[in-house]
C-alpha cells in the first residue's frame, strides 16, 4: 500500500532506509519514542529487516523528491471489547507519529496524518481515531487540532518512559484527542465547499 501527497509518498519501509530512520531514531525527540532508539547504524539495518513485513499500517515518511526518509506514521486497529473477544469489532485506531527535527514546522507531518487519517477511515474500517500526546508537546497537540480532533482530556502522570537521574519513573501528564469518522467526513465536506 503506498499513499500519496502533494510532497510525499508513505510507503512500506524499505532495508536502504536504515540511515535516514537513524537520522532521527539516534536522539528521539520525545520521550514516548524513547524504547525505540537506535544506538549505532548497524542496529538500524536490523530493525528495518523487522519492518519489512509492516505494509498495512505502518507508513515510512518519505520525500517526493529525493525519496528520503523523514519520519513514520502507524496505527493498529483496537478491539472495541474490553476482554478482547476476537469476534469485536475493530474499528478504533491509535496513530503515533515521528517526523525527522530537521523537516518540522513545514507542514509535513499534517500533511502525512492527514492523508494516513483518511486511509484509516476511507479503507480501513475505522469508525474513531484517538491520539495521546505529551502536555508539553505542543507541536503535536497543535497538529491534532489542525486534523480536527477534539481535546478530550488530560491524564495526569499517566505514564512514564524514562526514569528520572535517581531511577525512579519520570511520569508523563498525558492529552487525549479524537476524531469520529462523521466528524472527519463533515470536515472535509467543509473544506471542499470553501
Amino acid at each position: 500500500m503506498i499513499l500519496e501527497t502533494e510532497r510525499l509518498i508513505l510507503r512500506p519501509f524499505l532495508e536502504r532506509d536504515a540511515a535516514d530512520v537513524y537520522e532521527y531514531l539516534k536522539e528521539p525527540a520525545v520521550n514516548c519514542f524513547a524504547s525505540m532508539k537506535l544506538n549505532s547504524l548497524d542496529e538500524a539495518r536490523e530493525e528495518m529487516k523487522k519492518r519489512l513485513g509492516e505494509t498495512e499500517y505502518y507508513f515510512a515518511i518519505t520525500l517526493k523528491d529525493g525519496g528520503k526518509v523523514i519520519g513514520e506514521i502507524d496505527a493498529y486497529p483496537e478491539t472495541g471489547e474490553p476482554h478482547g473477544d476476537e469476534n469485536a469489532v475493530r474499528d478504533t485506531f491509535s496513530p503515533c507519529w515521528m517526523l525527522n527535527e530537521n523537516y518540522q514546522g513545514k507542514g509535513y507531518a499534517f500533511e502525512a496524518a492527514h492523508a494516513f487519517f483518511d486511509y484509516l477511515f476511507s479503507q480501513k474500517g475505522a469508525r474513531r481515531i484517538y491520539a495521546y500526546t505529551e502536555d508539553y508537546n505542543l507541536s503535536s497537540q497543535h497538529l491534532c487540532e489542525k486534523l480536527g480532533m477534539r481535546r478530550e482530556g488530560m491524564f495526569l502522570e499517566f505514564i512514564s518512559f524514562v526514569n528520572n537521574p535517581d531511577g525512579t519513573p519520570r511520569y508523563e501528564n498525558t492529552v487525549q484527542y479524537a476524531i469520529l469518522k462523521k466528524e472527519w467526513e463533515q470536515k472535509q465536506l467543509g473544506q471542499a465547499q470553501v
